[in-house]
């Protein structure tokens, strides 16, 4: 894999990330040409900035919204733009400002999501897409009972639920009157695997051992350049098995059927 070493540390980790890359590769075949488009991107935490540097660089303008404060400061330096804090209420976007909004990973923080659904319609402008994604909430898939046996359960995500199945986000978009369009997923058997693995290093070896600034919950990675830097030796092996790891998430090819780990809707608002 080509090196780059005057890179910011953000988008070093995107290269080595797995379900990240699928993540951002489902979002933009959903947006489909953005040209000048104003959209809106919505994260609640596990974002340091590359997928809004990724899907900045598909084109359209773009506005930032996190729902956690703590990493804002260092996105906004990465991006050289406002990120916007949007805890649950009014956002601060008039009626109908966007023609896209994409809402990643968000819904499975909260206990209620419609007011978060309310607002995505709002600013949402008439004929205007909204994007939702977040994990599959079936319970029964293979590595999703993994999770619960080895102690990453949806708790140590920072999750209150495990994640929605498409049926669940297109009913809910409905209830706001967005018309579901198409429908996407990604991270099958394979990937999802490997990425339990990774997390659970992380969360029940690694942070427990190393020293630097304390992890947030829910936090799987090192989200910050401070622990990055704490990890900096693992994540040196990391980097040199990556290749290996990425083969290992491609043998999801080989299953036939079924779903993703994580799901994505694509859903209109009436003009």
């Amino acid at each position: 894999m080509t090196k780059h070493p005057n890179e910011a540390w953000q988008l070093q980790m995107f290269r080595k990330t797995l379900k990240k890359r699928q993540k951002v590769a489902l979002l933009l075949e959903l947006l489909g040409p953005l040209g000048r488009q104003r959209c809106l991107l919505v994260t609640n935490g596990d974002n340091n900035g590359a997928i809004n540097y990724q899907l900045r660089a598909a084109g359209g303008t773009w506005s930032w919204g996190e729902m956690e404060d703590h990493g804002i400061g260092d996105m906004s330096l990465f991006l050289g733009e406002p990120v916007h804090h949007l805890p649950l209420g009014p956002w601060p976007f008039a009626d109908g400002t966007f023609d896209r909004v994409v809402i990643v990973d968000v819904h499975e923080h909260l206990h209620d999501v419609t007011p978060l659904n309310q607002e995505i319609a709002r600013v949402l402008a008439p004929g205007g897409l909204a994007i939702v994604s977040t994990p599959n909430g079936e319970k029964w898939l293979p590595v999703a009972v993994l999770k619960r046996i080895v102690g990453m359960g949806p708790d140590c995500y920072g999750h209150v639920v495990q994640g929605y199945g498409i049926e669940e986000l297109e009913e809910m978009l409905q209830e706001v009157d967005l018309q579901p369009e198409r429908r996407g997923a990604y991270a099958r058997f394979f990937t999802e695997l490997a990425e339990l693995v990774i997390n659970f290093g992380y969360v029940k070896i690694l942070s427990k051992k190393k020293k630097g600034p304390p992890v947030e919950k829910g936090t799987i990675a090192p989200s910050s350049h401070a622990q990055l830097q704490a990890v900096q030796k693992t994540y040196r092996l990391y980097s040199m098995i990556y290749p290996m790891v990425l083969a290992f998430s491609k043998l999801d090819a080989l299953i036939l059927g079924g779903s993703g780990y994580a799901v994505a809707v694509a859903a209109r608002k009436p003009t």
